[in-house]
């Protein structure tokens, strides 16, 4: 068996994945529907509703504990990683996200049109709503597909 037959073989790998792509794909439908305009870029970026860093990192856990067992090793590590990635989204990653929004204001205040400054990307992280529409959606996918 090839090394990609073994990847995509590999529920661990394939479903919190999918999760991943269900979580990208709905920004783009949420952002359509407030904005009414197509914004791509939603399948690739980060901030948003929901996080699909939340979403991964939950249906590997949800995986891990279906298939492995909710007392392994493995689940109590993965767990704690899912832990960490969202308690990052909701804290660190937003608060960054609010010091590029307020040095992109002061920046175009005081040096409007200055073609030294790259403006600097304001949605990182999440509201705690988005990472638990996240964590849901990762319960939901790892139950069904893992």
């Amino acid at each position: 068996m090839d090394f990609a037959s073994l990847v995509f073989s590999n529920k661990f790998i394939t479903v919190p994945a999918l999760a991943w792509a269900i979580a990208q794909s709905a920004k783009v439908v949420i952002s359509l529907a407030v904005s009414r305009k197509l914004d791509l870029t939603r399948l690739f970026g980060t901030g948003g509703m929901p996080s699909s860093h939340s979403a991964y990192v939950v249906t590997l856990a949800t995986v891990v504990g279906k298939n492995v067992g909710v007392d392994s090793a493995a689940f109590g590590i993965t767990l704690a990683f899912s832990l960490v990635v969202m308690t990052d989204a909701a804290g660190v990653r937003r608060a960054a996200g609010k010091q590029a929004q307020l040095l992109n204001a002061l920046m175009s205040t005081h040096f409007p049109g200055e073609a030294f400054y790259e403006k600097l990307k304001e949605l990182l992280g999440h509201k705690p709503l988005e990472v638990l529409v996240g964590a849901i959606l990762g319960i939901a996918a790892g139950l069904l597909l893992g």
